[in-house]
């Protein structure tokens, strides 16, 4: 078929879908507070994070959690979720739930994180309360505050993913850009908020007398800002169900939300309208292939074709994960030792000492002002968020990339040769660069590398078989189990390295030297779109 029967073939499709019941093939512009109402989740979401990154260790601590045990708790959820994203991806992917595709993925991992929550903020006060005899209490209260924080950790990582694909699947092209741009804004709020009260004495407050313990305080302000976060996110847009879009029955359309198809685009071999009673042979044809396809999405989903379909996602695919392993292994590299940092060697303290002792007040010192630094980190995240649209236009999504790896490099590397404790916390600034960086820029590239394919399949009716198996929802989850490998990554590699070097500042200066070289590769092996 030449190229001028492609266009008037597709001319004629939507001239059809003007006239039928679906409306237009990209889904309508939504407005701020919808886009706002979505973004809340990772205010909850970052906010527990926080809570945990501030308390996980207290409360392992004082349930007598070995030191043998400890590499396992921070190893099982990275690897669980480093296998399993791409899988649950891909299931969502293919749901075929009446609330959507999304959403019920996200609302199973919201209660996994609220209940991982309970077990590991509250779990050695019932277990307490339940077994008397000490040996058993010990066993038990290890076994509850250990399956509490791997459930937290598993969910809260997994629910990336299908968060990032929702909002793919209900916005155009540029709210999907400013929605991602919302989400980091709200991501550093969150983690901020969650620094702050977890940095109040609740002990000498009537609220921590009241329910007990500081650990309860921060369950019932975690609790309440997850639930509430949450049901704003489900309410924000709505979905349309997949089994609509694949028999061919149109939703209700509504004034606020348009029906959209599964995957943006709409089946035009479903819509049965003809006009003045003729049959366009070339679109029965087009008909009967999107039949086809729609058969072949329907067909259950096994390891053999998921693992096919992701050693046949296209180079740059693979190229960006790669970036974004990059990028998180330098980030976690410095942002799980930073406090540890702090102590030792800006305060030269010593964790090992006496706990009475002079030297390990010091550090603890130290560890409160790097909670500090960490909470200027989450403030400036949000700020370089807001202004990150503003750049966007200047220096485009490669000078963005470029820009917070070359800045985290050379922040981290500052940091190591001259640790001194103003300049560090003014420096902590430029881990904000870089978080807001991981949490947009290759979203931002993905929503790129989809739109081009659509435009693509526009102009070769049909499609490609691969999608029905690699689609939005799986393409995030790739992207965000990145995450996990580097946890992996940091976790296995960096105590070797502190080890062997005698000193924990090989960590900055690690973190400092991958993201120099992620530099490189961003600014050479990503493929930006025009």
């Amino acid at each position: 078929m030449g190229v001028n029967s492609g266009q008037a073939g597709r001319h004629i499709y939507k001239s059809l879908a003007d006239d039928g019941p679906f409306d237009p093939v990209e889904p309508p512009k939504r407005p701020t507070g919808r886009l706002i109402m979505h973004s809340t989740v990772m205010f909850g979401r970052e906010f527990c994070y926080a809570v945990e990154a501030a308390y996980v260790t207290p409360v392992l601590l004082s349930v007598g959690l070995p030191n043998s045990l400890y590499s396992m708790v921070w190893f099982i959820s990275p690897i669980l979720g480093f296998l399993l994203q791409p899988v649950v991806g891909s299931a969502s992917d293919h749901c075929r739930s009446r609330w959507g595709r999304r959403r019920p993925y996200i609302l199973t991992l919201g209660v996994m994180m609220l209940v991982g929550m309970a077990l590991y903020l509250n779990g050695d006060a019932v277990v307490a309360a339940l077994i008397a005899n000490p040996r058993r209490k010990l066993v038990w209260a290890i076994s509850v505050t250990m399956i509490g924080v791997v459930l937290f950790d598993f969910a809260a990582d997994f629910i990336d993913g299908p968060i990032k694909a929702y909002l793919f699947d209900v916005c155009s092209h540029q709210d999907k850009e400013k929605g991602l741009h919302y989400h980091a804004l709200f991501t550093g709020f969150g983690g901020a908020m969650g620094y702050l009260l977890g940095a109040i004495d609740w002990a000498h407050l009537e609220l921590g007398r009241l329910l007990g313990t500081e650990f309860q305080v921060m369950f019932f302000f975690s609790a309440l800002m997850l639930t509430l976060c949450f049901i704003v996110h489900l309410c924000s847009i709505s979905e349309v169900p997949l089994t609509d879009v694949a028999k061919g029955i149109p939703p209700q359309p509504t004034p606020q939300d348009p029906p959209l198809s599964s995957d943006g685009m709409y089946e035009y071999g479903s819509i049965e309208k003809v006009k003045n009673g003729y049959v366009n042979p070339e679109l029965a044809m087009q008909g009967a292939k999107n039949k086809n396809h729609a058969e072949q999405t329907r067909r259950p989903m096994t390891l053999k074709s998921l693992l096919r379909a992701l050693m046949s996602m296209p180079p740059h695919y693979r190229y960006l994960s790669i970036s974004h392993l990059i990028g998180w292994t330098a980030f976690l590299s410095n942002m799980l030792f930073f406090t540890d940092f702090m102590g030792q060697i800006v305060y030269h303290g010593d964790p090992y000492s006496a706990h009475n002792s002079t030297e390990f007040l010091i550090y603890q010192r130290g560890v409160e002002v790097g909670c500090w630094g960490l909470c200027i980190n989450s403030m400036f995240s949000s700020l370089y968020s807001y202004f990150q649209k503003f750049l966007l236009s200047y220096i485009g999504l490669k000078g963005l990339y470029f820009t917070g790896y070359l800045l985290f490099g050379l922040g981290t590397g500052f940091i190591g040769l001259f640790p001194n404790v103003y300049s560090t916390l003014v420096l902590c600034s430029l881990f904000g660069v870089m978080s807001s960086t991981l949490y947009t820029v290759p979203f931002n590239l993905i929503t790129e590398y989809h739109r081009e394919e659509e435009k693509e399949r526009q102009q070769v009716p049909g499609g490609n078989p691969d999608n029905s198996v690699r689609g939005k929802g799986m393409d995030c989850a790739t992207l965000t189990c990145m995450v996990q490998l580097a946890q992996i990554l940091v976790g296995g590699g960096l105590g070797f390295l502190v080890n062997a070097a005698g000193s924990v500042i090989i960590v900055v200066i690690t973190a400092s030297a991958v993201a120099l070289i992620g530099c490189c590769f961003v600014a050479l092996f990503v493929r930006y779109v025009d």
